[in-house]
């Protein structure tokens, strides 16, 4: 079972997860990255450029879900070294404060508000985002054209795509993508018809929908919205 609510980070998100079954599950690319707790462990999931596929055993998850371009400057590494990747923090900061951190989460009365703590500690003790990226976010999500939105943001096309790179772990095109499926599943979950969504969602027509949806899912959409792989 899947839960989430706002944290009190500006952006981010709390959830938690037991998967059922087998433990299967296919989490699918959002533009964000996340800090996880997992059996006494602290681990950071990259962007996503593609479904992520878990398996094993059924165990419960906790995370904190931080808006697309925020969690590089709070885990002081740039998004694309991360990209596709699950790895343990302590591959990332000392392995001292790592340890710390462990047993502070681990002492929580519940695990994420343990997330939640330590991401509002680092925030206190980082620069706020960059506006810009919040801006570029924002434009993209609504379907602006990346070359517009570059011209918008007074940036050249290197210049956006190398700051994307730390920032979101891609280019502002592969961004646009992910912002896109994510309001085309929106809309479709909410019962709109797919020919409907692909248009109110900035697709060509409901074929080009049907082939990004299965390029960076691995499902077709409806097998998709009906839970089935």
């Amino acid at each position: 079972m899947y839960s989430e609510r706002a944290s009190r980070l500006p952006g981010a998100v709390l959830w938690t997860n037991t998967p059922s079954g087998d433990g299967r599950g296919r989490v699918l690319p959002d533009g964000c990255m996340d800090l996880l707790w997992h059996e006494g462990r602290l681990l950071v999931a990259g962007p996503d450029t593609r479904a992520h596929l878990t398996d094993g055993p059924p165990s419960t998850w906790a995370g904190i879900r931080f808006r697309p371009g925020t969690a590089p400057a709070l885990l002081g590494v740039p998004a694309h070294e991360l990209r596709d990747r699950r790895v343990d923090l302590a591959d990332l900061w000392p392995a001292t404060a790592v340890r710390r951190m462990t047993a502070r989460v681990g002492a929580a009365a519940d695990p994420v508000l343990g997330l939640e703590d330590l991401a509002l500690s680092r925030a206190a003790d980082t620069a706020p985002p960059d506006p810009l990226l919040g801006r570029l976010v924002a434009a993209l999500d609504a379907g602006r054209p990346v070359a517009a939105t570059a011209d918008e943001l007074g940036l050249g096309a290197r210049q956006l795509h190398r700051r994307s790179l730390a920032a979101f772990g891609y280019g502002p095109k592969t961004l646009a993508r992910v912002l896109r499926l994510r309001r085309a599943l929106a809309l479709a979950r909410a019962g709109v018809p797919f020919a409907e969504t692909a248009a109110r969602a900035g697709y060509a027509d409901q074929p080009h929908l049907s082939r990004d949806v299965r390029q960076l899912t691995g499902l077709a959409l409806g097998d998709l919205l009906a839970g089935r792989g």
